[in-house]
């Protein structure tokens, strides 16, 4: 899963950041991204895309991570700046804020998906389903993934009806009928169908 990193290490970029996000399809919560260089010609095998780890592993991943990488950086966007933005910027914000932390700076992103930021600082390229095919993206994919789901489940202690602790705020039927039944929280996304269809 090296590949793409290799090239650009090979073109005499040294620090080089994958980035990724989680919770773009949630009713509630925000978006989490994640920024992460890792050493160069170092594979961690334990990283994979994050979808394809059950919650142990990608636990174990994470501590990998943050041990070996070079730099690791969360951005976040609230509930309130998805609605004012839409999803899709809230997302490439929180990247792009995860990014601007990064220390080391990044001399080239590598960004998980087809969309960056326009006038961009970094030189980048997009890299569709990048989570499968970069090392870089798929470390950010489990750092911004796990950082979410910690998050949501914080939020469950204060609003145990609408079952965060396991949905992460994700649209389920249990999700719906709480909301349906409590109405909604300064947590959701007021800009998102918050209602089930008949």
């Amino acid at each position: 899963m090296l590949e793409h990193e290799r090239r650009l290490w090979t073109s005499g970029y040294q620090y080089v950041a994958g980035l990724d996000e989680a919770g773009r399809g949630c009713l509630a919560g925000p978006v989490v991204a994640a920024a992460v260089i890792l050493p160069r010609d170092i594979e961690i095998p334990a990283i994979q895309d994050s979808k394809s780890l059950s919650e142990t592993k990608r636990d174990q991943a994470r501590e990998q991570i943050e041990e070996q990488a070079l730099a690791v950086e969360v951005g976040i966007c609230s509930p309130q700046e998805i609605d004012e933005l839409n999803i899709l910027h809230a997302s490439l914000e929180a990247m792009r804020r995860a990014t601007n932390n990064l220390s080391p700076g990044a001399e080239y992103l590598l960004v998980d998906g087809n969309r960056w930021i326009e006038n961009s600082a970094w030189p980048y390229e997009t890299v569709v389903k990048g989570d499968a095919t970069s090392q870089s993206i798929a470390a950010a994919s489990i750092i911004a993934k796990t950082e979410r789901d910690r998050m949501m489940r914080t939020l469950a202690s204060e609003h145990p009806e609408y079952g965060w602790e396991s949905n992460v705020g994700y649209p389920t039927k249990q999700h719906y009928k709480a909301i349906a039944q409590h109405g909604i929280t300064s947590f959701h996304r007021q800009s998102f169908k918050l209602k089930r269809s008949a």
